[in-house]
């Protein structure tokens, strides 16, 4: 069982991809564990706004990861004790450049774990990187998902992903961890839970598909804290972790439980007038006994609690929140 995330207090960390959806959060409870946070982002004037409504403290370090010599740069300037990689090109389905998928997911990897090799402190018990996969990465397997199973990637993100984690095996100081349905305040426009929340208080239809797919929906202070205490391990021979609840609901159950939350009328929840997307994958539960055996824990926030804390946190801040 790791330690609480608060052994992360005074300890330089880099987080890499910070102004994204997950990437906050990690950077939000670092700063709240007192950490001595670095957030690597491309738009600094856009990422203080998003960190002052997060309440995300530390400092800012403009950088473009597609750019030579960037990372190298940026590893001199901050030597982090430990770097969380939350940079993935491709979940924005604007994100469609062949070249910079390979260079973010795959490339930016194997340059990030030559450099946390030759700067982060020898002394620190924990691990040197937390990268974050995909679980597009596994692709058309169906049956449960388990971290040793044979992937088999559909989509270009699903293969460069998985590619990034190929390169951290054997790696000692690295993990990668796997996200699946993540949700909470911060989530890109267009995702499911931000369109329920913009037909909250309205008479707007909400178009939507049939909803029979199963998804491990997790929240996501939870996913930034699995990331933490992930971070805590000893050695992990660039072991890979599924990051969920090993929970499935259908996406109608997600919408209905959200819909009541929100007091969204059943006649406004239009089933069926969307189809399914191509990336749809079909599988069993997502197993996390692996998770649950090392962290003595694994998330555990129900559908209804997240979408409560989800509302409520967008109603403290006067606005919603979308990430990009």
């Amino acid at each position: 069982m790791t330690a609480p995330p608060a052994r992360y207090a005074g300890v330089p960390i880099l987080v890499l991809g910070a102004s994204g959806f997950v990437g906050r959060w990690v950077a939000k409870l670092l700063t709240a564990h007192g950490a001595r946070v670095v957030c690597a982002v491309r738009d600094p004037a856009r990422a203080r706004a998003t960190f002052a409504t997060f309440g995300v403290t530390g400092d800012l370090a403009e950088v473009d990861l597609a750019a030579p010599g960037e990372l190298a740069r940026l590893f001199a300037a901050t030597r982090p004790t430990v770097t969380f990689n939350l940079a993935g090109y491709g979940v924005d389905r604007s994100e469609r450049d062949e070249r910079t998928f390979t260079r973010i997911n795959v490339d930016v990897v194997a340059e990030v774990a030559e450099l946390v090799d030759r700067y982060s402190d020898a002394g620190w018990p924990g691990l040197r990187l937390v990268h974050t996969g995909s679980a597009l990465e596994y692709g058309a397997i169906g049956g449960h998902l388990v971290e040793d199973a044979e992937p088999n990637p559909t989509t270009l993100y699903g293969r460069t992903k998985l590619a990034g984690t190929q390169r951290l095996a054997g790696h000692q100081a690295a993990v990668t961890a796997r996200l699946f349905t993540v949700y909470g305040p911060g989530e890109h426009a267009g995702r499911l839970l931000p369109c329920l929340l913009e037909a909250a208080g309205t008479s707007a239809a909400v178009p939507l598909s049939e909803g029979r797919q199963r998804r491990d929906f997790t929240y996501v202070e939870d996913v930034a804290d699995g990331l933490l205490r992930l971070g805590l391990c000893g050695p992990a021979g660039g072991r890979t972790f599924n990051l969920a609840t090993g929970k499935l609901h259908s996406v109608r159950d997600f919408v209905r439980i959200a819909a009541r939350v929100l007091r969204i009328p059943d006649q406004q929840l239009e089933f069926g007038t969307l189809p399914p997307r191509a990336e749809e994958m079909a599988h069993e539960e997502v197993a996390v006994d692996r998770l649950g055996a090392v962290l003595g824990w694994v998330p555990e926030t129900a559908i209804e609690d997240g979408v409560v804390r989800t509302r409520r946190f967008l109603d403290t801040t006067d606005q919603i929140l979308y990430g990009k």
